[in-house]
């Protein structure tokens, strides 16, 4: 997907018919600071509804309207979470194989020890 030395970027809006828009250039152009900025409202949205959504659900108190507007906006945001996931996982540089080998015989070693590095969860 690519043209030249540039890349095309999946952009956070559809285009005529829902069909997907991408972006070719080095990121560094009008286009590009718009859609980092849509993809910035997105994923505060995306946000902001989780936690209305938390508050309405231990709530325990809901209309089947409630439900079914929560269940319309989840599933948009998390369309738009989605397509912003795919689109900067896309432009994600290719790990080398040798740094793909590194990482194999670091849990290789790992599982020999029986050690392992522990998560930090705040």
């Amino acid at each position: 997907m690519t043209r030249g030395t540039e890349q095309l970027r999946l952009l956070p809006w559809a285009g005529p018919e829902g069909k997907p828009c991408y972006l070719a250039g080095d990121g560094a152009g009008y286009l590009s600071r718009l859609a980092d900025n849509m993809e910035a409202t997105q994923l505060g949205l995306a946000g902001e509804l989780f936690h209305e959504a938390q508050s309405v659900l231990d709530q325990r108190q809901w209309t089947p309207g409630e439900l079914h507007l929560l269940a319309v906006q989840l599933t948009e945001a998390l369309g738009n979470v989605h397509r912003i996931a795919v689109s900067r996982g896309a432009r994600l540089p290719t790990p080398a194989a040798d740094d793909l080998d590194a990482v194999d015989d670091l849990e290789a070693e790992e599982d020999e020890q029986g050690s392992s590095h522990p998560a930090i969860c705040r």
